[in-house]
């Protein structure tokens, strides 16, 4: 194998691709970095025009013809693109359009093309919680955890995953084999996650009280959006020189971040940044409920004269409420990765980002408008 590899990013312009393009940028064994999206995020056409490993390509996944042309030449594959959709704003049909038959092009071209590894982008919402909202208490890549998935989104992404897994091993054109393997992010957290913002710009709404969803007791894992990013560029490298390891392999990503509780995770990088936060109280699930189904009524009676805003759902809210945590170290048994960023170091570039994120939000907020 040469080491001057092309890689193909899908959804590179996205919150975890565009990390993903900006580390392999920095490996001595690729050559190229070819971005595919539907969007030309503003910062990776910065990226592209001020190096010439990166080739923004503008295109959707469920274009084959398209996603066909930018693949010619490619080495390997890192799948990141996806409708992600937690809100409801977004017709089923086509979040699966894109998620599912978008992750089918993505295989059958590797096949034709005989590309012949692919890392898949998936979420820990493919696995749970169930629709029964069963728990999982720090569990493995091997924990037993079955019932329909909760979620819409992570229905979706559960179906791609099935998808590749059943492509590993399959034969490609040239008559070699297609090794593929999957990284599930849980929550991810860092520069440009707009949850965040939106959390802090509804803390101070409220005079700078952070209110939260989660039981006290409830575990789930936030990972920094760069440690996610480095376990796609290792897992990714690991694939070509040890498939018999990696390939048909599900990684659950992690890192050190020091809390599994979400809320307690947004205070300490909510109030790093704006010391007027406070942490409040847990909100009552049986509240919510109620304004969920009160919102649901008023959208029913008012469509179609109105357009509502993104609003909280009961698969949501019971997804938030919903233990679902792990504890792992099969990432680095299996190709040796350990975090790129410290705890210390992803909080200060989380907060810096949305330091400057708010003030810009201030700055502009008397020109704003919807686009």
């Amino acid at each position: 194998m040469g080491e001057a590899l092309v890689y193909l990013v899908t959804g590179g312009c996205g919150f975890i691709g565009e990390h993903i393009v900006e580390l392999l940028c920095k490996q001595d064994y690729v050559s190229e970095v070819r971005v595919f999206d539907s969007v030309a995020g503003e910062e990776v056409k910065k990226f592209a025009t001020a190096t010439t490993c990166v080739i923004v390509m503008k295109g959707d996944i469920r274009d084959y013809a398209l996603l066909l042309s930018a693949m010619r030449g490619v080495h390997v594959v890192i799948h990141t693109a996806a409708i992600v959709d937690y809100t409801d704003t977004v017709p089923f049909r086509e979040m699966k359009a894109v998620n599912v038959a978008g992750t089918e092009n993505v295989l059958k071209a590797c096949c034709t093309l005989s590309v012949p590894y692919v890392v898949y982008t998936s979420s820990m919402a493919a696995v749970g919680p169930n629709t029964r909202q069963e728990p999982m208490l720090r569990g493995t890549e091997d924990t037993k955890y079955s019932g329909e998935v909760e979620l819409p989104y992570g229905k979706t992404k559960a179906m791609a995953e099935k998808l590749v897994l059943e492509a590993n091993g399959k034969e490609l054109s040239n008559g070699g084999k297609l090794a593929t393997c999957i990284i599930c992010p849980n929550t991810v957290y860092g520069e440009k996650y707009l949850v965040l913002k939106n959390v802090h710009l509804s803390a101070k709404a409220k005079g700078g009280v952070l209110n939260y969803l989660e039981p006290e007791d409830t575990e789930r894992n936030w990972t920094y959006v760069g440690n996610v990013a480095w376990m796609h560029v290792l897992a990714a490298r690991n694939l070509q020189l040890k498939p018999d390891i990696l390939a048909g392999q599900v990684y659950y990503s992690y890192d050190d971040t020091p809390t599994r509780k979400g809320f307690l995770v947004r205070y300490q990088l909510l109030s790093g940044m704006d010391p007027s936060i406070r942490l409040g109280s847990r909100i009552p699930y049986w509240k919510l409920w109620l304004q969920i189904y009160f919102y649901r009524i008023i959208r029913i009676l008012l469509y179609p004269f109105w357009k509502p805003q993104p609003f909280l759902n009961l698969p949501l809210l019971n997804t938030v409420t919903t233990t679902f945590s792990y504890e792992t170290d099969k990432a680095f048994r299996h190709f040796g990765y350990t975090p790129l960023y410290s705890w210390g170091e992803s909080k200060r570039r989380t907060t810096e980002w949305l330091k400057a994120a708010t003030k810009n939000s201030r700055s502009h907020q008397p020109h704003r408008k919807e686009t």
